[in-house]
């Protein structure tokens, strides 16, 4: 199942220029996610990280395994039912920054669900260029409802 970036902007609560993912070219329900992400010089990072030399930050890859755990648990688990609130990424554990990533290199990421419930979950992500492992991270996440008001 390919999913493109329109679609994608429907299922993460992130706007541009937070947006860390251009499509997905994998997904097995409840199991696995492989997105892309393709680093462009003009992204808005790039600006102070580090103007003579530019490097993504690790923060910014996360968020892009972040989102494609959002992706993978929502096309999975979301029903009518159970979508009100927002799914949140609430940690990154043992997260590992191996390799700079830089301008025009293209990031895939890897998410493979370690357990889910029907409103939280963890994961195992991996994010390559080129083959090469650049960095690796335990995520975990949950749905975080809004507060109801009650009328006093």
């Amino acid at each position: 199942m390919i999913i493109d970036y329109h679609e994608i902007k429907k299922l993460v609560p992130q706007a541009y220029p937070f947006i860390m993912l251009d499509r997905v070219i994998e997904f097995e329900r409840e199991k696995r996610i492989v997105a892309l992400k393709n680093v462009t010089a003009n992204e808005i990072f790039f600006l102070g990280h580090f103007p003579e030399e530019a490097i993504m930050p690790g923060a910014m890859i996360l968020e892009g395994m972040g989102q494609a755990t959002i992706v993978l648990f929502k096309k999975s688990f979301e029903t009518e039912g159970n979508s009100s609130g927002a799914l949140y990424l609430f940690s990154s554990c043992k997260a590992r920054f191996l390799k700079p990533v830089f301008p025009g290199d293209q990031l895939r990421f890897e998410i493979k669900l370690r357990y889910a419930t029907a409103t939280a979950g963890a994961a195992e992500g991996l994010a390559t260029v080129d083959g090469q492992l650049v960095t690796r991270s335990e995520l975990v996440f949950g749905i975080r409802r809004k507060p109801s008001i009650q009328p006093t």
